[in-house]
């Protein structure tokens, strides 16, 4: 099957799906594809697989605030294998995609079951960290209307992280996790890279506020 086709396909069934927020437009599926070129390369992973899952892994948009967010996934994945199953795309390979994308959320919990789950789960989670995780952790919390820190305790020093109120907490709750999280080596490695940007920028944030 042609790559460039498929991905094609997959870029114009996007066209009418309307992001959940600004975090998570086709710019995000277009970073998260670019990590799956470069892990799948380093993993020797299908790209037949990890491409499309890539492309349509939050084709069914679910805010984060929403009570279905851990449906997302699965809703995600029923929606692209049924797109996928009509087209020319093999269909011996659509679970592995259904596979894939509903794997990839951390909020679903599920764990990885092929190299090509892991590839797709460990490119969404490097978009949620560096330079361009802090971006989109802020575009989240103001679209959540959500203030900046708490300013009694910002950095979560004297206190659980609470990122349903604050801001930055959401670095603490969750995105300093996520390292631990990656499944291939290449996706470990860029993870911590990543991470030491975003404990500079709090590094940083700490003298501006403090």
């Amino acid at each position: 099957m042609n790559l460039d086709w498929l991905q094609e396909q997959c870029r114009a069934f996007l066209c009418d799906i309307v992001p959940a927020d600004a975090a998570h437009d086709i710019g995000h599926i277009m970073r998260v594809v670019k990590n799956v070129i470069y892990l799948t390369d380093f993993e020797h992973s299908n790209s037949l697989v990890t491409l499309p899952s890539a492309w349509l892994h939050d084709c069914v948009a679910v805010a984060k605030d929403s009570p279905l967010r851990a449906q997302g996934s699965k809703r995600a994945a029923e929606a692209a294998t049924k797109f996928l199953a009509g087209t020319a795309y093999p269909e011996e390979l659509l679970p592995e995609v259904f596979h894939a994308i509903e794997a990839h959320s951390y909020t679903a919990n599920i764990p990885t079951r092929t190299l090509e789950a892991a590839v797709v789960q460990d490119a969404d989670r490097l978009d949620s960290l560096g330079a361009i995780g802090i971006a989109r952790c802020l575009l989240v919390g103001g679209r959540l209307n959500r203030p900046l820190c708490n300013n009694e305790d910002p950095f979560c020093e004297e206190r659980e992280p609470d990122d349903g109120q604050f801001t930055i907490d959401h670095f603490y709750a969750k995105l300093f996790k996520l390292p631990a999280t990656m499944k291939t080596d290449a996706g470990r490695q860029e993870a911590q890279r990543r991470a030491n940007i975003m404990r500079r920028y709090l590094d940083d944030l700490r003298k501006e506020i403090t």
